[in-house]
This record gives C-alpha cells, structure tokens and sequence, in this order.
C-alpha cells in the first residue's frame, strides 16, 4: 500500500474522531481553508459551500448542529472506511441527535472525501432528505422517513 493511502486513511479516521468528540475545533482543522461541501438535494443545507467559514458556519452550525438538542448530538456512532487511493477516501457513518422539534435525527451519511496535502479540500456527501426536510427543518414529505423493511449493513 502507498504511504499518501495509509495518510489518507489516517486523516479519515481523526475525521470520525473527531465527529464522535463532538471536537469540530479539531475537525474544521482537518480541512483546508477553502474547503468545498458539495451536498445532496434541495434542503436548506444543500448544494456547494465553499470555505470553511460558510461550511462550519451555515452549514454545519447553523443548518444540523443548531437544529439538534446540544445534549443529544452524536455524530459518528457508527462509521466505516469503505474505500480509499493516494486522492480520496469514501466512508459511511451514521449519527446525529434529537431534532430541537422533537423528531429524531439519526441520519446515514456516504462522504466522498478528496485529500490534498493532507487536509481534506472537497466533500461530497449523500444522505436521507427527507429526514433533513422532517428533523432539522420541521417540513415533513408526504411519506415520511422510516426505517426500511430492509436496511442495509456496513
């Protein structure tokens, strides 16, 4: 294996670390000052961010982690290392907390990280709308989220 892979598969870790901290001093610090977010879907928090000051401010501050009760908020209980080469890592996690409207926010993320001299500069994340749209922004779909007859395993 190459040592800019295993570089690589060490920041991802200190990423989830830090998530599960609840550290995102030391997880804005993982990522180069004009980081871009591009995230899935039409929510409030969707679309590209770039820089940390928009992506730990409106996105991260104020758009989940503002929307959460602060004693409930547990990001990275559960997360995987999926895949990773000399540019990007791909991982899944699953986290997050009781919404401030009272509906839980446990939300599995896909992140497709690109790594550039070894801070994180692009994101591409994935993740259930419908339950940002329900939790975070007190708008249910017509459906609602549940949990599939069938979740998968990672």
């Amino acid at each position: 294996m190459s040592g800019l892979r295993e570089a690589n598969i060490a920041l991802v870790t200190r990423y989830y670390e830090a998530l599960a901290a609840g550290d995102f001093d030391a997880l804005a610090a993982l990522h180069a000052d004009d980081v871009v977010f591009n995230l899935v879907g039409t929510t409030p928090v969707s679309g590209r961010w770039v820089g940390k000051a928009e992506c730990f401010g409106p996105v991260v501050a104020d758009g989940v982690i503002g929307k959460l009760v602060a004693d409930t908020i547990r990001f990275s209980r559960q997360w995987r290392i999926m895949c990773a080469d000399e540019e990007r890592v791909v991982g899944l996690m699953r986290g997050g907390g009781m919404g401030t409207n009272r509906h839980e926010y446990l939300q599995t993320y896909c992140q497709i990280l690109t790594i550039r001299d070894g801070l994180i500069v692009e994101l591409h994340e994935f993740f259930d709308t419908a339950l940002v749209e329900l939790a975070l922004n007190d708008n249910p779909t017509a459906k609602g989220p549940g949990i599939p007859a069938r979740p998968f395993e990672f």
